[in-house]
């Protein structure tokens, strides 16, 4: 793990603030954020949280704020745009908070970003992170049409847990229907993120990962719950380390997952994954190598 600190690090931090730009990295004091910034081989990455800083749901192991929606800003997607092309990021990740509020539920603006990003910055690598929208394909498919290279949606959690862990308009068929949309789509990678240590059994964890494959998602990220607050979810356990790495050979190994990040600090935006995908997508490297590339770049 990489302290934030550098020049690199502060160009990222000062091109957001000159835009009154938000990312999770800062919101959830994210461990990688300066491997992330500052990179180690080229530009780095960031991930944006787009639609404000307070969300329409209340999951009990999230951080950002509930409540009291703000206005969309129309100025955010071609500010976003600007600041990547500005910092040079070769891959950008792009995610919000709920906004239920919304008669779209910020689709659209989510979309547009997407958009603005591709006309700025063309050869920038863009991964999303999306809501649920309700489950509502019309409104998944928005995203889909504006072609991002990743399009990543959270089950967070296996399905007995999804409450208390997750929003009630949230829940695990509802993801699977999202990941399953985009994967009959799209030609983008899919992806998904599972917490460990919130009291999940092993066949549980199992189970989803086979429901995942069964519907065609890519990568998958295994990482620590951590506590955010005394007033969120318990840690149930803090997973070995070994069991992080029996999980990762399980997804790939036996499942076929084209690539799994596991360990306690791995974040769903996480910099080895999008190595991966750059070594894919840019590189053209066959799947082993695009797994050593992420690898070796983790270590």
């Amino acid at each position: 793990m990489q302290a934030p600190s550098g020049n690199r690090f502060t160009e990222v931090k000062s091109a957001l603030r000159d835009r009154d730009l938000h990312t999770v990295c800062e919101e959830a004091n994210c461990p990688n954020m300066g491997e992330c910034w500052s990179g180690r081989d080229g530009p780095g990455t960031a991930t944006f949280m787009l639609m404000g800083e307070r969300c329409s749901r209340g999951c009990n192991f999230c951080d950002v704020q509930t409540g009291g929606m703000d206005p969309l800003d129309p100025d955010e997607p071609a500010d976003v745009a600007a600041a990547v092309e500005e910092i040079g990021l070769d891959y950008v990740v792009l995610t919000s908070v709920d906004r239920d509020d919304l008669p779209d539920q910020g689709a659209g603006h989510f979309a547009e970003t997407i958009r603005e990003i591709t006309r700025a910055a063309p050869e920038t690598l863009v991964e999303v992170l999306i809501p649920d929208f309700q489950g509502e394909p019309d409104l998944v498919r928005k995203i889909i049409d504006a072609e991002p290279d990743v399009i990543a949606h959270n089950v967070e959690t296996v399905e007995r847990l999804q409450w208390p862990v997750r929003d009630r308009r949230a829940g695990y068929e509802q993801s699977l229907s999202v990941l399953d949309q985009v994967r009959r789509e799209s030609d983008a990678y899919t992806k998904t993120s599972i917490m460990l240590g919130l009291g999940e059994y092993d066949h549980e964890v199992y189970q989803t990962l086979v429901d995942l494959r069964e519907i065609g998602v890519d990568i998958v990220t295994f990482g620590q719950y951590l506590q955010p607050s005394r007033s969120h979810l318990d840690v149930f356990a803090y997973v070995h380390p070994d069991v992080f790495d029996t999980w990762r050979r399980v997804a790939e190994e036996e499942l076929g997952f084209s690539y799994c990040a596991s360990g306690p600090m791995v974040r769903s935006s996480y910099r080895a994954g999008e190595l991966f995908v750059e070594a894919l997508a840019r590189e053209e490297e066959n799947l082993d190598e695009a797994r050593r590339i992420a690898r070796a770049a983790s270590q």
